[in-house]
């Protein structure tokens, strides 16, 4: 497919009108002007469809792309994002984080210089409370080689994933009836298991802060509300990752008291990949501690 621009900036949205003008305003200040804003706003019914189209209307030197759908979740925003991207990169940003001055011109700096002869599906920059201030590992090469399994050990804290859009494409997110959360590193581990690597950099590129809208502070009790996804996310993690059968064992139990409340055996065991005769036992070990401990 054709790209009309280097960098499509993609900002899946809801609700968050009250402070999306933060990244709007980041963009403005980029000194590098090759790439689109586009925006999919998840079923808002605050003003950012106003919002978007007073800024549409504005003399800006990059597009602004606008799209409305229903109530899906920010993976089903992201499949859109993905089908109507225009730039050779596709690079999520969230509406309640804003960009550095200069984060477009080293992505498509970085992008230059990243090896051909090699599979890289795209590369991170690094995300900081500050442009100079970061929670995250630094490497001392100033960029460290690897993949998305990596952020299981060597690659510390949350990352700005920029990836070539024609492969992100490949690898939409799997969409399940009745759920709309999904962690994004479902699909970044499918590419690592394929043999994708990535390019972690040191530089902050992104200023981030979680509010209490967000996902990020939802935590846990998403994983909860959406089990068919989570239990995707886990199983293959598992065969990715090559648990041993103690790991396994330890993942069924904690899926199966998560679930226990909302999911039939059947589906613990099919969500899971467990074997359902396992099921009952491990509800059995759960009551059982559940009464140890009062008891104490």
């Amino acid at each position: 497919m054709s790209t009309d621009c280097k960098i499509t900036v993609f900002t899946p949205t809801y609700n968050r009108a009250y402070i999306l003008e933060n990244l709007y305003r980041s963009l403005q200040r980029q000194r590098f002007h090759d790439f689109e804003w586009l925006v999919v706003d998840d079923g808002s019914d605050d003003n950012t469809r106003q919002l978007l189209e007073t800024w549409q209307a504005e003399s800006n030197p990059f597009p602004i792309r606008y799209i409305h759908q229903e109530n899906g979740g920010k993976c089903r925003a992201i499949n859109q994002g993905l089908k109507h991207a225009s730039g050779l990169l596709f690079y999520t940003v969230d509406s309640d984080d804003y960009l550095t001055d200069d984060a477009l011109e080293k992505i498509a700096q970085w992008e230059q210089i990243l090896p051909r002869e090699e599979k890289f599906c795209g590369f991170c920059g690094n995300l900081g409370t500050a442009p100079d201030t970061t929670p995250n590992s630094l490497f001392p090469e100033g960029y460290f080689d690897g993949n998305a399994f990596d952020r299981y050990g060597t690659v510390t804290g949350e990352r700005a994933f920029v990836f070539y859009t024609d492969i992100h494409r490949r690898y939409l997110y799997p969409e399940f009836p009745g759920e709309k959360f999904m962690t994004e590193a479902v699909t970044w581990n499918r590419m690592a298991h394929d043999g994708y690597k990535l390019r972690f950099y040191n530089d902050v590129i992104c200023i981030y802060e979680y509010k209490p809208d967000g996902l990020t502070q939802a935590g846990y009790e998403l994983f909860l509300k959406n089990p068919q996804g989570t239990g995707l996310f886990f199983r293959e993690k598992a065969v990715f990752l090559k648990y041993p059968l103690k790991t396994w064992l330890g993942m069924w139990y904690g899926f199966t008291c998560d679930a226990m409340d909302r999911c039939a055996n059947r589906q613990i065991a099919q969500y899971i990949a467990m074997p359902l005769w396992l099921v009952q036992p491990m509800k059995w070990v759960h009551g059982l501690l559940q009464l140890i401990r009062k008891k104490r």
